[in-house]
């Protein structure tokens, strides 16, 4: 399991060098910064994934440390805030902090929320992780282990056909096929008639398009083939 990475942000040496040899009690590795330059400094050098940073600072502060490394980085930041930073809290978390412990926090407190953190940021980063058998253009995803079409997060239902026609284009966007190459891939046999092409590409239109007749995906190649549309 790879370890994670946290950042401790924080100027008072005491609570920084205490939440540092809980967290490695727990198996992770941590950075210290004393305030937010440093934080910001560590950040451009480490690959952090999680970071603590306290509200007031010298130097420069946990709400502009915070804003400055949302400008590029989204893992989750944790503020630590006394009672008395009730308004520089809530603002913490306006500008990009995700969650917040306000001093004094036990180790448990604090690590149930580190913990939280990273479990929902996981599950952000899988979310955005390319998979081999998934095909996204723009608002329709073919998945293929599940069998699964989806438009703008709708379930389409095709036939097994209109299915494969679907497949073949949309793991070649922009490349037009002929309707003979479609036919031979397909049904796996040497094209002859080839006009049941057309009207199972007017079907999976029919299906997959908010204008069929103006359509922005299943493109029709006039004398040469179709095509899938590469999406922006």
């Amino acid at each position: 399991m790879e370890m994670n990475h946290v950042l401790v942000v924080e100027d008072d040496k005491e609570i920084r060098e205490g939440v540092r040899i809980y967290l490695q009690s727990q198996g992770y590795e941590v950075f210290e910064a004393a305030d937010g330059i440093e934080g910001l400094e560590v950040i451009e050098k480490e690959e952090i994934h999680l970071a603590i940073v306290d509200i007031m600072m010298p130097r420069m502060d946990g709400i502009h440390m915070t804003m400055k490394l949302r400008e590029k980085h989204d893992f989750p930041v944790i503020m630590l805030s006394a009672k008395s930073e009730e308004v520089d809290k809530v603002m913490g978390l306006n500008i990009g902090a995700d969650d917040y412990v306000t001093k004094p926090f036990t180790p448990m407190e604090l690590m149930a929320r580190v913990n939280s953190q990273l479990r929902r940021y996981r599950r952000f980063m899988e979310k955005l992780e390319p998979k081999e058998n998934v095909h996204v253009i723009g608002g329709l995803e073919i998945n293929e282990d599940t069998v699964q079409v989806t438009m703008d997060g709708s379930p389409v239902k095709l036939t097994p056909i209109e299915y494969k026609i679907l497949l073949l284009l949309a793991k070649n966007p922009g490349h037009v096929f002929s309707a003979e190459e479609i036919y031979e891939r397909v049904w796996q046999e040497r094209a002859i008639n080839t006009d049941t092409i057309m009207v199972h590409v007017r079907n999976i239109r029919e299906k997959i398009e908010i204008d069929p007749k103006n359509p922005k995906y299943l493109k029709v190649v006039w004398g040469v083939g179709y095509k899938i549309e590469k999406q922006s």
